[in-house]
């Protein structure tokens, strides 16, 4: 796995277990009278206004052809890309605690697992800086809390938001949000936390499709870590489910998604497709996550037409990716909660820190 070295209070040298992090969620909160729609629908402009406007800015610069330029990706500087890769980008994790629940204790006190993909171009190396926002984040969330272990785990998720920039993610997933009830009046969402952060890669073997990553962030797994089932290199295999099969009630959501002709007619009358990005692009879509014990090893194994066209070795075309990123995320910040967030354009002060401890 890439090594973290941030300096600054969090991992002052090679090794040295992490501290639990956390803040407080943000101390200014707007109160909702409305009826509640969805957990992450409710979560708005949960800001301080000092705070809020911080965010606005970073978010503002992002729009300036400068800034653009300084984003860190170089598309264009890497030749070699396996064949089998079909999408890579920066992957990030996040926890959001139960109603009430700022600090959880165990995951018990997590309401829901969440992973953020920022595609990146399959040709691009990652240079120093913020990874710059495309506009092409896709929110992704697990009911289950914990990610699957082995092929006995078999867990759905959802796509919750696709091609969403940081500030709608900042507006409608990592802020909290109080709202009313008519039986238990204020209740409190809190804010989403951090709880990792690093590279990840959609492969294909021909009959499956797998989700690939490897962590920067933390250095060293710790028990939050361990207890969400995250760890230093993971795969799962990846399947899109046919909107047009039904399900059991407590895995049905309220629209499908809205997959355009030529993806639905890929299904014929299948319940299940290796999945692609393109299927990650529609709110709504369910997939099938499916734990692999071995490793990463099935999921970046090399293809015959690898050696023919003279690409890289799929497992090094990934490791060198996340060498990159460790060296653009200790050069963003001095501390590792910080470079998470600003790498989504947001202020830390007043976000939950990175947690690596329950």
């Amino acid at each position: 796995m890439a090594r973290s070295n941030h300096q600054g209070g969090e991992q002052s040298k090679t090794g040295q277990k992490h501290e639990t992090e956390h803040e407080p969620a943000p101390s200014a909160r707007r109160v909702k009278t409305e009826k509640q729609q969805t957990l992450e629908e409710s979560l708005n402009n949960d800001k301080s206004p000092e705070n809020e406007k911080a965010d606005n800015i970073a978010s503002e610069q992002v729009d300036k052809p400068e800034a653009r330029k300084q984003s860190a990706v170089r598309p264009g500087q890497e030749p070699d890309v396996p064949p089998n890769i079909q999408e890579k980008g920066i992957i990030y994790f996040f926890i959001r605690g139960r109603v009430n629940i700022d600090d959880p204790k165990t995951v018990d006190d997590v309401a829901r697992t969440f992973i953020l993909l920022r595609p990146i171009e399959k040709d691009a190396k990652l240079g120093d800086g913020p990874i710059g926002d495309a506009r092409n984040n896709r929110l992704l969330a697990l009911p289950k809390k914990k990610l699957p272990r082995s092929g006995k785990d078999r867990f759905m998720i959802f796509v919750e938001k696709s091609n969403a920039s940081f500030k709608n993610l900042k507006k409608s997933f990592l802020a909290g949000a109080d709202y009313e009830t008519k039986t238990a009046g204020t209740r409190h969402t809190p804010a989403a936390t951090p709880v990792g952060e690093g590279v990840y890669a959609l492969t294909s073997t021909g009959r499956e499709s797998h989700l690939v990553y490897m962590l920067t962030i933390p250095e060293k797994l710790d028990s939050a870590q361990k207890d969400l089932g995250i760890k230093e290199k993971g795969s799962f295999i990846i399947s899109t489910k046919n909107p047009n099969y039904g399900g059991p009630a407590s895995a049905r959501l309220p629209e499908n998604p809205k997959f355009p002709k030529k993806v639905i007619d890929e299904f014929r009358s299948l319940r299940w497709l290796p999945s692609k990005p393109i299927h990650l692009d529609y709110p709504n879509a369910q997939l099938l996550l499916v734990g692999e014990s071995s490793g990463i090893e099935k999921a970046l194994e090399p293809q015959e037409k690898d050696d023919e066209n003279g690409a890289q070795k799929p497992e090094e075309f990934i490791e060198s990716l996340a060498e990159e990123d460790l060296q653009r995320m200790r050069h963003l910040t001095g501390q590792q909660s910080e470079s998470i967030y600003a790498d989504l354009q947001a202020q830390a002060e007043g976000y939950p820190r990175l947690k690596t401890t329950f």
